[in-house]
C-alpha cells in the first residue's frame, strides 16, 4: 500500500491569500493602533494628534470631508475622545468607539462613510441606519451629521 505524502507547509503568503492588500494593511494598522490606544485613552491630545495625522495622509476629497467631519464631531460631542480605529478617524466614549469616518480611498470605494457602532444611541424601533455614504459635504449634510452625533451621545 503506497504511503500518502503530506503537502509542504503553506507559506505566509499562501495563508493570507484570502485577504486583499488593503485588508492586510488595515490589520497591520489596527495592531499598531492597539499599542497607541492605551496612550490615547490617558491623553486626549495624543488621540487627537493620531486622528489629525491620519486625516493629513488622505487625499482629496476624503481629506476635506474628514477634516470637516472631525470639526463637526468635536464641536457637537466634546465628550467623545478622538482616536484611530482600524486606520480611520474615530470618536470614543469610555474607551468604546461611537462613530468613525472611513475614507473612500481606504478600500477603493466610490464614497466615504460615516459610521456608528452599537454604543451610539441611534435606536429607532426595530431597525435603523448605522452608516451613511458621503460624496460631498454641504450645509444640509453637515447639519444632519451634527444632529446624528448629538443623538448618538444623548
Amino acid at each position: 500500500m503506497p504511503t500518502k505524502k503530506t503537502a509542504p507547509a503553506s507559506s505566509d503568503e499562501e495563508r493570507s491569500a484570502g485577504f486583499t492588500a488593503e485588508e492586510r494593511a488595515a490589520m497591520k494598522a489596527r495592531a499598531k493602533e492597539l499599542k497607541a490606544e492605551a496612550r490615547a485613552r490617558k491623553d486626549r491630545a495624543a488621540g487627537e494628534s493620531d486622528v489629525l495625522a491620519r486625516i493629513a495622509e488622505m487625499s482629496e476629497p476624503d481629506h476635506g470631508m474628514a477634516q470637516r467631519v472631525h470639526e463637526i464631531i468635536t464641536a457637537n460631542a466634546p465628550e467623545l475622545w478622538p482616536r484611530t480605529w482600524y486606520g480611520m478617524p474615530a470618536y470614543a466614549r469610555d474607551g468604546k468607539v461611537v462613530c468613525f469616518f472611513q475614507a473612500a480611498q481606504k478600500f477603493n470605494t466610490r464614497y466615504a462613510t460615516l459610521g456608528f457602532n452599537d454604543t451610539a444611541n441611534l435606536d429607532e424601533g426595530a431597525m435603523w441606519p448605522t452608516s451613511f455614504a458621503l460624496k460631498e459635504l454641504n450645509a444640509e449634510v453637515e447639519a444632519k451629521i451634527a444632529a446624528l452625533v448629538k443623538k448618538a451621545v444623548s
